[in-house]
Parts: C-alpha cells; sequence; structure tokens
C-alpha cells in the first residue's frame, strides 16, 4: 500500500476556465490535477486521486511511480555544456554589461524562472510565446536554421529600455 502524503504535492490559488480556485497537481504523477474552492479541499481530493490512482494501476498490472526523494540540499554548482556559439554570445553580452559569465547566466536563468512561474496560469500565454520560430533567422550576425537553434531561445533584453 503506498502512502499518498509521501508525493510532492503542490497546490496554487489561481483562474481556471475563468473560475477562481485552488489546483492541486502531484509532481509525480503530471497528468494528475484536481480543483477545489479551498486549500484544504484541494489536498484531500489530490490525496483521495493518489490512492484511486495506485489501485487503478494495481488491477491493470502496473506500478505506481514512487514518489520522489528529496535532497534537502543543493551546491548550486551546476556543469553545462553550450554550443560555442552560444558561449560566444553570452560571453560577450556579459562582457557588455562588464559582469562575469556567471553573473549574467544567474540573471537570465533568474529572469526566466519568474516568467515560467508567471506563466503557468496562462497556458495559451505560453503557448502563444512559444510558437516556432521563422527559419532562418539572424543571431548575432549569423544566419540560423529553425533546427540549429535550442529550445528556449534568450536573444537578450535590455533593463535601461523597461525603466
Amino acid at each position: 500500500m503506498i502512502d499518498p502524503h509521501a508525493y510532492s504535492i503542490e497546490i496554487r490559488r489561481g483562474t481556471y476556465e475563468g473560475e477562481v480556485c485552488f489546483q492541486a497537481r502531484v509532481l509525480e504523477l503530471p497528468d494528475l490535477y484536481e480543483y477545489a474552492d479551498s486549500y484544504d479541499e484541494a489536498y484531500g481530493l489530490v490525496i483521495e486521486s493518489i490512492s484511486m490512482t495506485a489501485e487503478a494501476l494495481a488491477e491493470q498490472g502496473k506500478q505506481m511511480p514512487a514518489p520522489f526523494e528529496h535532497v534537502e540540499e543543493f551546491s548550486g554548482r551546476v556543469t553545462l555544456r553550450l554550443p560555442r556559439s552560444l558561449h560566444a554570445s553570452l560571453a560577450r553580452r556579459a562582457d557588455c554589461e562588464d559582469v562575469s559569465l556567471n553573473a549574467l547566466m544567474v540573471s537570465i536563468l533568474s529572469a526566466y524562472r519568474g516568467f515560467d512561474l508567471g506563466m503557468q496560469n496562462s497556458h495559451d500565454e505560453w503557448q502563444r510565446l512559444v510558437q516556432p520560430m521563422p527559419s532562418p533567422i539572424q543571431v548575432d550576425g549569423v544566419s540560423m536554421a529553425r533546427h540549429d537553434l535550442p529550445k528556449l531561445s534568450i536573444v537578450g533584453w535590455n533593463v535601461a529600455d523597461a525603466a
């Protein structure tokens, strides 16, 4: 028997299909969502759904995904391989901004994470923003076909322009 409380449950208040409510989802079961008028009700519904999912999978002879093991600490260190052209472009941008490459990349990833969090309530808007780009496009004066581009392209921005 599984412990549904051991699963990674994320609950957030938002507007879903035009109604303000609480959405509960299970990270280990990405297709499992429950909606309710209160946080506690959403939590109760998703706990019940985890148990029902485990029973249904067992009846089908399938195994329930195990709860994620939660690592308490992260080192903050990531080794990353980049295409040479992207590395050069980021290094030039960091030089122009008079910051280290590491500081620039942390800034970009932090900005993306904030953007991602803001977009989670608007799936349609997210899909509109990440539609495929025309091919070819110009990146740092180099013509690139769409298949040469990474899935996420942060071309850059100028914070001074926003003020």
